[in-house]
C-alpha cells in the first residue's frame, strides 16, 4: 500500500508474542525488579490462593476465596502465609513446599503453635482469683484505706522496733486519757488513731479490707475520711467525759486519768456500723446482729472486770450504733461514685 512518501512498502509480519514471565518465575513484580538492588536480597513472594471452606458464591465476599501471600522461609523450611483481612495483615499459618518438586502447586497448612500464657504454667488452684483480688486495698481504688494501713503498718514497726523511751513519749503524748483531753485534747484525738496497742497490724488490715475498704469503693475516699475520724471523736469525747467528771468528783482515783487509750477500732466501727445499714431485709438483720456480737466478743476476750475495758466497749458501741443510727440513713440515698 502507498507510503505517505508514495514508495511501497511492505509490512514484515509481527514476531511471535514473547512468553509472559509469571511473578513465580521471576520472584520478583517486572516493575519492582530494577529495585531490588536497593533493598538487597529479598525472598521471593508468591501470592498463593487458599479457598475458604463451603462452595464460593458469586456476589458474595464471606465465601470468596481469601488470598494469602507467601513470606519469608520459617527455620522449619516453610513458608509463613500472611492473611490480608481488610487491610491488615497477620500470620495465620506455615505452608510447606514439597522438597522433591519445588514448583509442585499443593501446599501443606502447618498451624504455628500458639503461645502459652505466663499463668498457663501456674496450676489453677494457685492463681489468685479476681473477686478476691478487687477485695484489697489499692493506691487507686481505695487510696484513704491503703494509706491508712501503710501509716499503721510504720507505726507498728516503730513500736516493734524502736527505743521504748520514745516509744513511751509517744504513746503518752498521742493517748486520748482524761489528763491528755483536759490539757491538748485536739492533739490527743488526732494522733491517737494512728497507733496499735498489741501491734498486731495483720488483722487490722483484714478488718480494714472488709470494713472499710467496701465503704470507700461506693462513696469515695474524703466522705470515708468524714465518716471514719468523726465515729473516732465522737466515740472518744462520750467515753473520757464521763471519766473526766468521775475523776473530779474523786469517785474515781487520778490514776484512771493517765491509761493507755488508742487505736483505731472507733472509726472502722462507724464504717462498719453504715454498711450494715445500707443492707435490705434479712441481711440487715443478719448484719446488725453480727456487729453486736463482735462488739461483745471483743469486751469478753479483754478483760471485763477492768474499768479501761468498761470504757472500751462502750466507746465500740458508741461508734458502732453512731455509723448504724446517724450516717446510714444519711448515706442511703447517696449515689456510689462512678468508677
Amino acid at each position: 500500500m502507498p507510503s505517505h512518501s508514495g514508495r511501497m512498502s511492505l509490512r514484515e509480519p509481527d514476531p511471535a508474542p514473547r512468553p509472559a514471565r509469571s511473578a513465580a518465575a521471576t520472584g520478583t513484580p517486572r516493575k519492582w525488579r530494577s529495585l531490588t538492588w536497593l533493598r538487597g536480597r529479598t525472598p521471593a513472594v508468591q501470592p498463593v490462593s487458599v479457598p475458604m471452606a463451603g462452595k464460593p458464591e458469586p456476589g458474595n465476599p464471606g465465601t470468596e476465596p481469601a488470598i494469602a501471600t507467601a513470606a519469608a522461609p520459617t527455620s522449619a523450611g516453610g513458608t509463613q502465609l500472611v492473611e490480608i483481612i481488610d487491610g491488615s495483615s497477620r500470620p495465620t499459618a506455615t505452608a510447606v513446599l514439597t522438597k522433591n518438586d519445588p514448583a509442585a502447586s499443593s501446599l501443606e497448612l502447618v498451624q504455628p503453635v500458639p503461645r502459652l500464657p505466663f499463668l498457663a504454667a501456674v496450676p489453677a488452684s494457685w492463681r489468685p482469683k479476681r473477686a478476691w483480688l478487687s477485695l484489697v486495698p489499692s493506691p487507686r481504688a481505695t487510696p484513704f484505706t491503703f494509706g491508712y494501713l501503710v501509716l499503721l503498718l510504720g507505726t507498728s514497726l516503730l513500736l516493734r522496733f524502736g527505743s521504748s523511751t520514745l516509744t513511751d513519749k509517744l504513746l503518752a503524748v498521742s493517748s486520748t486519757d482524761a489528763h491528755n483531753m483536759a490539757r491538748h485534747p485536739l492533739t490527743a484525738l488526732l494522733t491517737s488513731a494512728f497507733w496499735i496497742a498489741d501491734g498486731g497490724w495483720l488483722p487490722y488490715a483484714v478488718i480494714f479490707a472488709i470494713a472499710v475498704a467496701p465503704f470507700e469503693r461506693r462513696f469515695g475516699g474524703l466522705r470515708t475520711a468524714l465518716v471514719f475520724f468523726s465515729g473516732h471523736v465522737l466515740a472518744t469525747i462520750a467515753t473520757e467525759l464521763p471519766v473526766m467528771a468521775l475523776i473530779h468528783t474523786d469517785v474515781l482515783p487520778h490514776s484512771a486519768g493517765r491509761w493507755l487509750d488508742i487505736g483505731v477500732s472507733y472509726g472502722f466501727l462507724t464504717t462498719a456500723g453504715v454498711l450494715v445499714a445500707l443492707l435490705r431485709g434479712r441481711a440487715r438483720i443478719a448484719g446488725i446482729v453480727a456487729l453486736e456480737l463482735f462488739v461483745i466478743g471483743v469486751y469478753v476476750t479483754d478483760d471485763p472486770a477492768s474499768l479501761a475495758s468498761v470504757v472500751t466497749v462502750l466507746g465500740h458501741a458508741c461508734a458502732a450504733h453512731f455509723g448504724l443510727l446517724v450516717w446510714g440513713p444519711r448515706l442511703r440515698s447517696v449515689p456510689r461514685i462512678a468508677r
